[in-house]
């Protein structure tokens, strides 16, 4: 007798994707305890695509399994988060590159729409609208690379950290970077510019500022923060 797992598979994928957004979202907050049959609970599912679903949680590092105690949520560190951005500033750079040689004009069409859709959500209080176009706009740069395994992985990174985990920290969640919305913009216009004029040396150059300038706003917020909260 065979069975079709397909089901199943949708099911364990279903709860490891509300169990990832939720982390990233803050519902469950770093060094919290996830327990299997509580989560089950929440969820309305059996215990059996929980577990899967945390197995898949603890390889992509969101979680992490503690010996006879259970799984909990990571808290990753600034310093954690500035290596994720300089591992994702090497490989958007070179897939900039890539992308600049062999665009197309309705791939550079669709990229100058993210952008004016970009400038329509810049108040404060749209900061996730925001992202979620940030987000676009990137991966229509690498996709236009035409370079499958920078895909495949940068596809992957942004599953995973879906907002590079701006959002892993209370000061950036719902909020923009400190004095970030008019660098940005200018940063995205070189890469667009770069792009547009089929220059891969500026793309790449453009990219990798502009991910690293990214971390260094996201770390003088915090600081920002921090000094603001001190007695």
């Amino acid at each position: 007798m065979s069975t079709d797992p397909s089901p199943h598979r949708q099911l364990r994928k279903l709860v490891a994707d509300q169990l990832r957004a939720a982390i990233l979202e803050g519902r469950y907050k770093p060094g919290e305890w996830l327990r299997q049959e509580k989560l089950a609970q929440e969820l309305n599912v059996s215990q059996m695509p929980v577990r899967e679903a945390l197995k898949e949680l603890t390889a992509e590092g969101l979680i992490e399994h503690v010996p006879y105690r259970g799984v909990r949520v990571i808290a990753f560190s600034l310093t954690d988060i500035e290596d994720l951005y300089e591992h994702r500033a090497f490989l958007e750079s070179r897939a900039a590159a890539f992308a600049a040689a062999r665009i197309s004009d309705d791939e550079l069409v669709n990229i100058a729409q993210v952008m004016e859709q970009m400038n329509l959500y810049s108040a404060p209080e749209q900061v996730n609208e925001y992202r979620q176009l940030n987000r676009k706009f990137h991966q229509l740069i690498y996709t236009a690379s035409g370079r499958e395994y920078l895909i495949r992985t940068l596809n992957q990174m942004w599953a995973t950290f879906p907002t590079m985990l701006i959002g892993n920290f209370a000061a950036t969640a719902q909020r923009p970077l400190y004095k970030r919305d008019e660098t940005d913009t200018i940063e995205h216009l070189a890469i667009f510019e770069a792009l547009k004029n089929h220059q891969p040396e500026a793309a790449e150059q453009a990219m990798r500022t502009h991910i690293l300038n990214t971390v260094r706003y996201l770390r003088d917020s915090l600081q920002r923060q921090a000094d603001l909260e001190q007695p």
